[in-house]
């Protein structure tokens, strides 16, 4: 194989290497944490909900308070909670509020997710695309495919 054809392939493989591998990679991550979120806020609207259906006013619970530790606690009215809505910032909502909140919040979880599972398939067809390339370069014959499966 001749040089400049060899310099291609290894550029190629150093783009994929280091561009567009690690950009899958913490694209995955960053859709991961969302729907970390997700499950969070689903966890809170099933809680809620639980609230209302046994009509809880009051409550006694352990709190984590990190490592591990857990104290208990006592929650002399359950009527107002306080929800997380990012950046370090709680607010005071009634429970109706909350599940409000938390629909809208779920909404734009939702496209979050959509938009990094097209980010990240984006990405894979790139990644196919310069392999193709690098296959092409080294006349390398294409793989067969039965019903979608490669051998």
């Amino acid at each position: 194989m001749d040089s400049l054809r060899q310099e291609k392939v290894q550029k190629f493989e150093e783009f994929v290497d280091r561009r567009l591998k690690p950009d899958l990679v913490h694209a995955i991550a960053e859709r991961d944490k969302i729907f970390d979120q997700q499950k969070i806020f689903s966890d809170l609207r099933k809680n809620i909900e639980n609230l209302e259906k046994n009509s809880v006013t009051s409550l006694r619970t352990l709190v984590n308070l990190g490592s591990e530790v857990y104290m208990q606690a006592e929650v002399p009215d359950t009527q107002r909670i306080f929800v997380d809505v990012g950046l370090g910032f709680h607010v005071e909502f009634t429970w109706s509020e909350a599940l409000k909140f938390i629909s809208l919040r779920k909404e734009k979880l939702e496209r979050q997710i959509e938009e990094y599972t097209r980010l990240i398939a984006s990405i894979k067809a790139q990644i196919k695309l310069v392999c193709e390339g690098i296959r092409e370069l080294l006349q390398i014959p294409e793989e067969k495919t039965v019903e979608g499966r490669v051998f």
